[in-house]
């Protein structure tokens, strides 16, 4: 008698999703590339800003009760920013352990405007993770 063994389980495939959702519903169809395109090196992607001093983004303010009760931490946010510098999108990535900075915090940068990102000269939409910091004794 010869043992019987299931076959291994087939392992699901991930799918990147892109980055912006679909607007035409047709199937995509890649066009031939012009040969002058094909020969250019892919351009660097530069990450956007939110330091430049023309942004006037206000830092997130400080619960009062969070003050009293000696509340800091770090809130790191992800964030979609669109290719005119405004918030798209924001996620809390991971939380300073108190809801209250993690709320001011999301609030605060859904109204930042950033230096969009840019791939070559050309400004594009990026995820971008943002950290906000609560300190006291600052």
């Amino acid at each position: 008698p010869r043992a019987v063994t299931a076959p291994p389980p087939e392992r699901p495939v991930a799918q990147q999703a892109a980055a912006q959702p679909a607007t035409d519903p047709s199937p995509l169809v890649a066009a031939p590339a012009p040969q002058a395109e094909a020969r250019e090196a892919p351009q660097a992607v530069t990450p956007p800003r939110s330091d430049a001093a023309h942004l006037n983004n206000p830092p997130p303010p400080y619960p009062s009760l969070s003050r009293r009760l000696r509340e800091e931490g770090r809130v790191v946010l992800d964030v979609y920013i669109l290719a005119d510098g405004r918030v798209g999108e924001t996620r809390l990535r991971r939380s300073s352990g108190h809801p209250r900075l993690d709320e001011v915090a999301l609030d605060a940068v859904r109204r930042w405007r950033y230096v969009p990102a840019r791939r070559g000269d050309e400004p594009i939409p990026f995820w971008y993770v943002q950290p906000v910091d609560f300190r006291l004794d600052s």
